[in-house]
């Protein structure tokens, strides 16, 4: 069976435990998501709090000053919906 990759607006969607990536290490910017709490629904675990970072890629920054911005929603889809303006907003020519 061939995966495809997960993708939101046309960006990659990378998941590693409770960390979410948005967006490609080959521009600029890159969104990390941490859920930072969770509750159980019957056999499903929901997103509480998710921390939202908008980051530089640049691997020759230390790892704090790649921070550009952060916020913390509630729920995963007002992560996502925030995490995909800022990396619009970001990305867009200037």
């Amino acid at each position: 069976m061939n995966q495809l990759p997960l993708t939101y607006k046309g960006r990659p969607l990378m998941r590693k435990d409770n960390i979410i990536y948005y967006g490609s290490m080959a521009d600029k910017y890159i969104i990390m998501m941490q859920i930072l709490s969770s509750s159980p629904l019957e056999d499903l675990k929901l997103s509480g709090k998710v921390l939202v970072q908008l980051q530089f890629t640049d691997p020759d920054i230390s790892a704090k000053d790649r921070i550009v911005k952060s916020a913390e929603r509630i729920g995963l889809f007002a992560a996502v919906d925030l995490a995909s303006v800022w990396l619009e907003r970001a990305l867009a020519p200037k």
